[in-house]
C-alpha cells in the first residue's frame, strides 16, 4: 500500500469514527413521540394516498381505524385511479368509518404523489394533518403521540421516521441506510432550528404538519414536481419561516416498503438522482460513501490497522442506527461495506435511467 494510500485510509478512518461519534450523539438526543397513552384535544385529519394499493392497505387502515386519545379526527382516503379494487378493498375494510374520495389524473407537471395529497389536503379541515402511506402500520396511539410532539416541542412539521421491516437480502443490506444516513449526517438539533432548507430530512410515510403552516408554505402544489415530495415540503415549511424536523417514530409505527429486491431496486432508481441532486453531486456523494466507509474495510484486508479501526467505526455507526430505530443489528451491521456498495450502484442506476428517460413510478413518467 502506498503512501498516499495511507494517508487517505487514515483520513477515511476519522470521518468514520466522527460519523460514529456524531450517530451516537443524534440518538441520545433525537426526539420521538411518546409511548403510551396520548391526548390531542385539536380537530386532526389523517390524510392516506392510495394508488393500486389493494394488496397491501388493509392492515394501514385497521391501524388508523384503531387510533385512540383523538377528541376530533377526521380520516381521509383517496383513490389515485387505482387499477386494481383498491376502493373496493376500502370500502369492505372501512367502510362508513372514512371518507373515500376519488382522485383525478395529476395536471402537467405535477407527479402523482403530491397531486394526491392537495386533492386530499383541500378537503381536510383539520388543524394539523397526517400524512400515511398504505406500506405503513401505526401503533394506536400514534397519531395523538405524533401531534403531541409536535406541539410540545413547538414545531411546524414533524416527520416520526418508522420502522423499516426489512425481510430479504436486498432490503436488508439497503433499507437500514435510510435511518443511518440522518443519524449520522444530519445535525439534528440545528437541521430544527435553521432556516436553511439543505438541513433538511423527512419521511413521507408519516408526516405530521400544521394545516396553517402548510397553507402558508404554499401547500402540496409547491412541491408538484418533486419526486422526494417529502423532504421538499419539510424544505418549503423552512422558507416559510417555519420548523421541522425528522424524528425518531420506531415505536409508534413501522413500514415494510418492498417485498422483493426488484421492487426495491425500481424504487431507489425512481428517487435517488432526486436526493442526489445532480449528476456532478452524485458522484461526489457516491466518491464520499465509498471512502469513508468502504475503503478502510477493503485496506483492513491488506492489513491496514487504521482500515480495521474505520472499518469497526462503521459497523459501529449501523449498531448504533440499528438500536435506536428498531432495526436488525447483528449480523447485518457487519456488511455495511457491502451495503454502501449497494447504494452507490442505485446511485448509478439511477441517474442512468433518469438521463435516458426511462424513469417510471407506478405507471407515470417521473
Amino acid at each position: 500500500m502506498g503512501s498516499r494510500v495511507r494517508v487517505i485510509v487514515r483520513a477515511a478512518a476519522c470521518a468514520a469514527v466522527a460519523g460514529a461519534a456524531h450517530a451516537a450523539y443524534n440518538a441520545r438526543i433525537v426526539r420521538a413521540p411518546r409511548e403510551g397513552p396520548a391526548r390531542c384535544r385539536e380537530a386532526v385529519s389523517i390524510l392516506l394516498p392510495l394508488r393500486d394499493e389493494a394488496d397491501r392497505v388493509t392492515p394501514a387502515l385497521r391501524s388508523l381505524l384503531a387510533q385512540r386519545g383523538l377528541d376530533d379526527a377526521e380520516i381521509l382516503v383517496l383513490d389515485d385511479c387505482s387499477s386494481d379494487g383498491t376502493a373496493d378493498v376500502v370500502r369492505r375494510v372501512a367502510g362508513p368509518r372514512v371518507t373515500l374520495l376519488t382522485g383525478t389524473e395529476p395536471p402537467p407537471g405535477m407527479l402523482g404523489k403530491p397531486h394526491a395529497c392537495h386533492q386530499l389536503a383541500q378537503r381536510a379541515r383539520g388543524s394539523v394533518l397526517v400524512c400515511v402511506d398504505a406500506d405503513v402500520v401505526l401503533a394506536p396511539d400514534a397519531v395523538a403521540a405524533a401531534v403531541s410532539l409536535l406541539r410540545e416541542a413547538d414545531l411546524d412539521a414533524v416527520s416520526p421516521f418508522p420502522r423499516q421491516r426489512a425481510e430479504g437480502l436486498g432490503a436488508r443490506l439497503v433499507q437500514p441506510l435510510l435511518q443511518w444516513s440522518w443519524l449520522v449526517l444530519l445535525p439534528l438539533r440545528l437541521a430544527e432550528t435553521s432556516p436553511r432548507p439543505s438541513l433538511s430530512a423527512a419521511n413521507g410515510q408519516f408526516f405530521v404538519i400544521d394545516a396553517a403552516m402548510l397553507r402558508k408554505c404554499g401547500g402540496f402544489t409547491a412541491v408538484a414536481g418533486e419526486v422526494l415530495d417529502d423532504i421538499a415540503l419539510m424544505r418549503a415549511v423552512k422558507r416559510a419561516g417555519g420548523r421541522g424536523v425528522v424524528a425518531d417514530g420506531s415505536r409508534v409505527a413501522e413500514c415494510r416498503m418492498y417485498a422483493t429486491w426488484p421492487q426495491l431496486r425500481e424504487g431507489y432508481t425512481k428517487s435517488l438522482w432526486s436526493a442526489t441532486g445532480s449528476a456532478p453531486a452524485a458522484v461526489a456523494i457516491a466518491g464520499l460513501l465509498l471512502t469513508v466507509w468502504v475503503l478502510p474495510a477493503a485496506a483492513a484486508l491488506a492489513g491496514s490497522r487504521a482500515g480495521l479501526v474505520g472499518y469497526a467505526a462503521g459497523v459501529a455507526g449501523r449498531v448504533v442506527a440499528a438500536r435506536r430505530t428498531g432495526g436488525r443489528v447483528w449480523p447485518d451491521s457487519l456488511a455495511h461495506p457491502v451495503s454502501v456498495l449497494a447504494l452507490a450502484g442505485l446511485i448509478g442506476r439511477s441517474w442512468r435511467a433518469r438521463i435516458t428517460g426511462r424513469l417510471v413510478w407506478k405507471g407515470r413518467p417521473v
